[in-house]
């Protein structure tokens, strides 16, 4: 739609745009939820650094492992992160950055629920401006369909392939984020036992990506092999996950720490 956009004689690209706005967003919550469930906010702060840059590494590295039917051509390696197309994998972005923050949390001994909780609402927040931003860039869009709701990208510059509108698939991630964001954190004012906030989380967010993917006409290397992408089979195992957790909860409460 806008992937750049010109003041004075400057390009202003709306992805690195989006995405330090995202960042920013993402502390100021994080920073808000800490106080909120009486986090020490230096926690997040002291490694904030390290956690961006894994999560930018390797969110980019498994989109280039989903995209291998492009990428396996290219002969130089900095060519892989040196980036014309802006593109990440979400699903990995979350995974890697739960499992730095476990890792981090068992190497001090910390309680998990309160750190992962924070974690995830701040992601459902900021997750609403970050679609937004990929709208207008064009790194997620829709197929051709006929809900008469579809958008046409006309600038020359847009990476959207298509001369023919597209399902705004990017504007219902956004609108179901503010949806999900606004529920949980409404619910983890009543919920007693911690850890089921992020399990929740987790299992409708992923179910909303496995649903809404269907609705996306990018493919990867796993569409073309199995069906579904690569966003979706990572859902799949996040649910399978969530489930579980769940189903240990509901079978052993009294094992899990509750706030009177």
């Amino acid at each position: 739609m806008y992937p750049f956009f010109q003041i004075f004689w400057m390009n202003i690209y709306t992805f690195w745009l989006s995405l330090t706005l995202c960042f920013f967003l993402f502390l100021w919550m994080l920073k808000k939820l800490c106080h909120r469930f009486g986090i020490n906010e230096t926690f997040f702060l002291n490694r904030l650094i390290w956690y961006f840059l894994s999560v930018f590494f390797f969110s980019r590295l498994f989109y280039i492992i989903s995209q291998w039917n492009d990428f396996k051509f290219i002969t130089n390696p900095i060519e892989f992160f040196i980036m014309s197309d802006y593109n990440f994998s979400l699903v990995w972005a979350i995974f890697w950055f739960l499992v730095m923050l476990f890792t981090t949390l068992k190497i001090y001994n910390l309680k998990s629920w309160k750190y992962i909780d924070a974690s995830v609402l701040a992601f459902l927040f900021v997750a609403i401006f970050a679609y937004i931003g990929a709208f207008l860039w064009g790194q997620v869009y829709g197929k051709d369909t006929t809900f008469w709701i579809e958008i046409l990208y006309t600038n020359p510059f847009s990476p959207v392939p298509y001369d023919v509108p597209v399902f705004p698939l990017a504007l219902f991630y956004s609108l179901f984020s503010v949806i999900l964001f606004s529920l949980f954190y409404i619910l983890a004012l009543f919920v007693k036992i911690r850890w089921i906030i992020w399990y929740l989380a987790i299992l409708v967010f992923s179910s909303l990506l496995i649903i809404m993917e269907v609705f996306s006409w990018k493919y990867d290397y796993f569409k073309t092999q199995i069906g579904i992408n690569f966003t979706q089979l990572m859902a799949i195992f996040f649910i399978i996950f969530a489930s579980i957790s769940l189903y240990k909860i509901y079978k052993s409460p009294k094992n899990y720490e509750t706030i009177e």
